[in-house]
């Protein structure tokens, strides 16, 4: 009964001429739609884990130490070497790194080792129906649809994450249509065959057409000066390498960076641990994936694959992440505590860094504005 109602929810935001985004104008035809519905039903399995992600978030030392382990670094490197000619073509085509297309794919589907085989078609439908983002997964459907109606694969094949991510580098249906490339000429877009090659170009193609800069690192580690201002480790404020040297703020090797252009300093653990100068070219890959741990992750694993040095600087190794409901728990007592919060809603924003820092500076602290464990020990 559930799938009905699902599926006639489709075919009514694909028929409808009232619709907007999901009118007839799109021109999904009925026979592309019952080709993509045969044999699929609502998949609660889909919505359980919608419902139930893990308050649970690592830390970024312990997220590094999987995403860029030695074996990830190593099958990265045994990866560039047997597909080396086609991704220098794509270098060249795209002027994005190859080691850093190469790492996306490391982190997605471990180089095409570990793909998730769901229904796509089955498990956006089941989203748009039930979940938490209907519009959002609507979209994502209609994209689907139109996918299969272009011929790029068939339903059978179009196979993806219980959310509806796609092929060797995870990509979702509308960035399918915006940016896919059917690099091999072989007339589709293929980024679920065991060739890998249309996946990667069209990788390096999102990248390009978020802006890229060729040449430029994604970040590199840094060393603050003593009695560095951590209020200047903010996204918005950015200088050039030669003006944060004038701040004392060198490389990790102890020598001014080098000028890639306008840059942040960005502490993900706090003051703490590691930091670095980001660039550019750090938020093209945030549009792959926005956390900042993804993007680091990404960025230190192709400058691993490089034959690049480890992160020098240690991590607070004795902290741990905070859970959803601590992150309230900790936005309530500071609040409570006179350094407000204007929210409790479980997520560190600038508003709670900026209350955590003004704590902090009240107490003597290093005010990097980090919202950790030990933080919140110290408001109890």
């Amino acid at each position: 009964m559930v799938l009905l109602k699902s599926k006639r929810r489709v075919e009514t935001l694909v028929s409808s001429t009232g619709s907007g985004i999901f009118a007839t104008a799109q021109g999904i035809r009925a026979q592309t739609f019952d080709r993509a519905f045969h044999g699929a039903r609502y998949d609660s399995d889909v919505i359980r884990r919608d419902r139930n992600q893990s308050e649970f978030t690592k830390t970024i030392w312990d997220y590094l130490d999987s995403a860029v382990s030695g074996p990830r670094i190593k099958n990265g490197k045994a990866a560039l070497r047997k597909h080396r000619i086609k991704l220098n073509a794509i270098e060249a085509r795209y002027g994005v790194d190859k080691e850093v297309v190469v790492a996306i794919w490391g982190l997605e589907s471990a180089y095409g080792s570990f793909k998730d085989d769901n229904n796509v078609v089955q498990s956006l439908a089941t989203l748009a129906f039930d979940g938490r983002r209907g519009r959002f997964f609507e979209a994502q459907l209609i994209a689907a649809l139109k996918i299969l109606q272009n011929g790029d694969t068939s339903p059978r094949n179009m196979t993806g994450s219980w959310a509806g991510a796609m092929g060797h580098t995870q990509f979702i249906p509308t960035s399918y249509l915006a940016y896919a490339v059917d690099f091999n000429e072989d007339g589709k877009r293929d980024i679920w065959s065991v060739d890998p090659t249309d996946a990667l170009a069209s990788t390096a193609a999102y990248l390009a057409r978020s802006g890229w800069i060729k040449d430029q690192p994604w970040g590199v580690e840094v060393n603050l000066p003593h009695g560095f201002n951590y209020a200047l480790a903010n996204r918005n404020i950015r200088k050039s390498p030669s003006k944060w040297a004038q701040l004392g703020v060198v490389g990790a090797n102890g020598k001014s960076v080098p000028n890639y252009g306008m840059a942040s300093i960005l502490l993900p653990a706090g003051g703490q641990g590691a930091a670095f100068m980001i660039f550019k070219n750090f938020s093209v890959i945030e549009r792959y994936n926005t956390a900042d741990a993804y993007v680091i992750g990404v960025g230190h694993l192709s400058d691993r694959i490089k034959g690049g040095p480890k992160i020098k600087a240690s991590w607070p190794r004795s902290d741990r992440a905070l859970t959803f409901s601590e992150r309230k728990k900790l936005q309530r007592r500071l609040t409570a505590a006179g350094f407000d919060t204007r929210g409790i809603d479980g997520k560190i924003g600038p508003l709670t860094s900026q209350a955590v820092r003004r704590f902090q500076r009240s107490r003597g602290l290093v005010p990097d504005g980090y919202a950790s464990f030990g933080l919140l020990k110290r408001l109890r």
